[in-house]
């Protein structure tokens, strides 16, 4: 077991990395955020402005050199890197959390856990919208049985970038973890995951709608869970107008919630998460539950993507369960493979 405070480096300091990952580090007494990795000149500049405690070096071989000054390696790299790079942390004694997609294919991700539980190392993937405020409320209320038996569940995660800034997203193959279904499948295919279980069908549309674009930018996904209910997922960067963040429809009522959890954009504002508004909906974003003659506003749950990290320091610090098992990242990718293959006959 480790001891408090988890020595940690974030190797990435893109939106995943400095959004996501360092804000939390940095907040908790769990953890000391003592190194960000980037190659990027500019970013290193922000890193050191916005963590000037940590060591900012130009690739992860400065913390492999120094595996003995950390505990823990997080991985906001591109997709292609996170098996190599996760391997090299693993095999240096650290342990690990790799951002979504947890890696490019699923027999990679396999691999990755097998290897991890060998060493007996703790690996974790990062799909911190389980910890959304508006899916935590439809959980609760499915769980609950407020809406009765589930017979579809709809979940969107569209915004509208006709036009992206370059960046290894907007240019990389679907080989190399590229498109709309390796960049926000993952989320919305994990929750359905986690809310209903296996899968038995899947269907799927993908297009490419931007103009040169070498991966689909946009997705329809349909599930029909062993469980009965059927999940009907859009991903897309060309929604003009999107539809409600979650539809979920049941025999004794339904539920419907628009726009994003406001945590992201928080995040990027530069809230803090000790911040006591961060993660709260305003009244006006709530969702409504039961029928359309009855409607009645939920309030959301407050949204807590740093559970994740708490629940990871109760892993390495006192021998708890990681937050995400890679098995079940494993199970995501393995759908979208299943995706890719069957629409690209």
């Amino acid at each position: 077991m480790a001891s408090a405070p988890i020595r940690a480096a974030v190797v990435g300091f893109g939106v995943s990395g400095r959004v996501f990952h360092a804000p939390f580090l940095a907040a908790s007494p769990d953890y000391s955020l003592d190194a960000i990795v980037t190659g990027d000149p500019a970013r290193a500049a922000e890193a050191r402005r916005l963590h000037p405690a940590a060591d900012v070096a130009p690739s992860m071989d400065a913390v492999l050199e120094r595996a003995a000054e950390f505990d823990l390696v997080v991985l906001g790299s591109p997709p292609a890197t996170h098996a190599p790079l996760a391997t090299a942390a693993l095999d240096a004694g650290l342990d690990v959390v790799v951002d979504k997609p947890f890696t490019v294919t699923s027999a990679e991700g396999r691999t990755l856990a097998a290897h991890a539980a060998q060493l007996g190392r703790r690996l974790t993937v990062f799909h911190n919208r389980r910890w959304d405020g508006d899916y935590l409320t439809v959980r609760r209320l499915v769980r609950e049985g407020a809406l009765g038996a589930v017979a579809r569940f709809e979940s969107r995660f569209e915004w509208f970038k006709p036009e992206p800034r370059e960046s290894w997203k907007t240019g990389a193959a679907v080989a190399a973890g590229g498109g709309i279904l390796y960049d926000l499948g993952p989320h919305v295919i994990d929750q359905a995951l986690q809310l209903f279980g296996p899968v038995d069908d899947v269907y799927a549309e993908l297009a490419v709608r931007r103009p040169g674009a070498p991966a689909e930018d946009d997705a329809f996904i349909a599930l029909r869970h062993a469980s009965g209910p059927i999940s009907h997922l859009w991903v897309s960067s060309m929604a003009a107008q999107s539809g409600p963040r979650f539809h979920v429809l049941g025999s004794r009522g339904g539920y419907t919630v628009r726009g994003l959890d406001g945590q992201e954009a928080a995040l990027a504002a530069g809230t803090s998460p000790d911040d006591p508004a961060y993660g709260l909906t305003d009244e006006s974003r709530w969702g409504t539950a039961g029928t359309d003659d009855a409607p009645a506003l939920v309030p959301t749950e407050r949204g807590d993507y740093g559970a994740f990290y708490r629940l990871l320091a109760d892993a390495i610090l006192r021998g708890g369960d990681v937050p995400v098992d890679p098995a079940d990242a494993v199970a995501g990718l393995e759908l979208i493979e299943r995706i890719h293959a069957e629409t690209s006959r």
